[in-house]
């Protein structure tokens, strides 16, 4: 990848100002995602800048540059919803509810933007629903669509939505997981689910929610993938620019704390509840409509980052070895930014396949299943998913039994066993 593939972001994504500021930098990184093969690694990679900007007229706060989408997305894209037993519950859950929520009948057309490898839709079309998946990762499309879930291997447009809107008709709702803090064009995206959208639709997509990175100082979530970082009031800007509003908003527990956020057509019969104006009162009790918050932000994590390396420091000093546990994208802003080496993890296991045989970006470090710890019996595993640690912490109590511990990185170092 070349040093053209990606460019400083000038305006602000929501309101399209240009009174951006800078108020984070953590250290440059690759693509958290980019895992490399053995005959890669003595490769050098680019790094990219990795820069929070804080719209001084809107508030939102975003990505400083953005890389190629397509460099990202499309080719070797490795994260699928179905290797983590957390989330396909959390998505089977989710279908139910909302089915339930806005009485949607048996025929009715769903479309999933960015649904992956379709374990959300799968849950809609088993309740005989009509689904429709869109996502840029043409491996994982092709994989859905093999297993009975269509979908469009592409990134969504309005363009796309035209193409949709002639094919299938109407959708009766637009979902998206994970997905629309991910995408540089989003006016674009909004402007396409407004015209595909039935008047009596809604749309509703689950972002992670910076309220819950700002409290609990979960900095690794920023990485080149995350090109916005959501709050509610300024939602409520972008979506008044596309005759759409905000009628109710949710904090749900995934990726370590997210919004659901549910929007119609402003001519739409479904009624606004308090919970829009509740999140934005805290949004502004926490101080994040200033930039001076987040200046002190990164005062907090470079505190954690001197405790962490303390406490890894003391663990190899007496000789103790350390894996880790789990290959998220956001584990290369850790490792990154925590200065974290070969020399300090042995290892990472993950459940993902996709991943298995592989090395970490950047740093290199091998990435095995999980039944290398077993093998191997490591003194202490890092918790680089620690948005699973619970599940995995009970799903390993055998390592543990063996004289295993945890270490939790964030929002303070720590040692568990349970």
């Amino acid at each position: 990848m070349k040093a053209e593939d990606y460019f400083q972001k000038d305006n602000c994504r929501i309101c399209q100002s240009t009174s951006l500021e800078k108020v984070v930098e953590l250290t440059p990184t690759p693509p958290g995602n980019n895992f490399l093969s053995k005959d890669q690694i003595g490769t050098k990679e680019k790094e990219y800048p990795l820069e929070l900007h804080f719209c001084n007229i809107c508030h939102h706060v975003q990505l400083g540059h953005v890389v190629d989408p397509s460099f990202l997305f499309q080719n070797n894209y490795s994260y699928v919803s179905g290797t983590s037993p957390v989330f396909v519950n959390h998505l089977s859950e989710y279908a139910k509810y909302v089915i339930d929520l806005f009485n949607l009948k048996k025929s009715s057309l769903i479309v999933d933007i960015g649904s992956n490898d379709g374990t959300c839709l799968s849950v809609f079309k088993k309740m005989g629903m009509r689904v429709l998946g869109v996502d840029p990762a043409k491996e994982i499309a092709k994989f859905a669509t093999s297993r009975g879930v269509e979908t469009i291997p592409d990134f969504f447009s309005i363009n796309l939505a035209n193409i949709i809107l002639s094919e299938h008709g109407q959708a009766d709702m637009i979902t998206s997981h994970n997905t629309c803090a991910h995408i540089d064009e989003l006016d674009g995206v909004i402007e396409g689910v407004e015209g595909l959208l039935n008047d009596d639709g809604v749309f509703i997509m689950e972002v992670g929610y910076f309220v819950d990175v700002f409290q609990n100082k979960w900095f690794d979530t920023i990485y080149h993938e995350h090109v916005d970082f959501h709050t509610v009031a300024p939602l409520k800007i972008l979506f008044d620019r596309f005759n759409m509003e905000l009628i109710r908003v949710e904090r749900i527990r995934p990726q370590g704390g997210s919004i659901r956020v549910m929007v119609q057509k402003k001519k739409g019969l479904l009624k606004r509840d308090k919970s829009i104006s509740t999140l934005i009162s805290l949004e502004k009790k926490l101080g994040l409509n200033k930039a001076d918050t987040f200046i002190d932000f990164q005062n907090q994590i470079n505190i954690i980052k001197g405790k962490f390396q303390n406490l890894i420091q003391k663990i190899k000093n007496s000789g103790k070895s350390i894996a880790a546990f789990g290959a998220p994208t956001k584990a290369t802003t850790l490792t990154y930014h925590f200065q974290i080496e070969k020399e300090h993890i042995d290892f990472i296991v993950d459940d993902n396949p996709l991943k298995q045989g592989f090395y970490s970006p950047g740093k290199h470090i091998p990435i095995y299943d999980a039944s290398k710890i077993y093998s191997e019996n490591p003194d202490y595993l890092l918790i680089l998913a620690w948005n699973f640690a619970d599940s995995i912490i009970e799903k390993h109590q055998k390592y543990v039994s063996m004289g295993g511990s945890f270490i939790l990185p964030m929002p303070s170092p720590m040692i568990v066993k349970n």
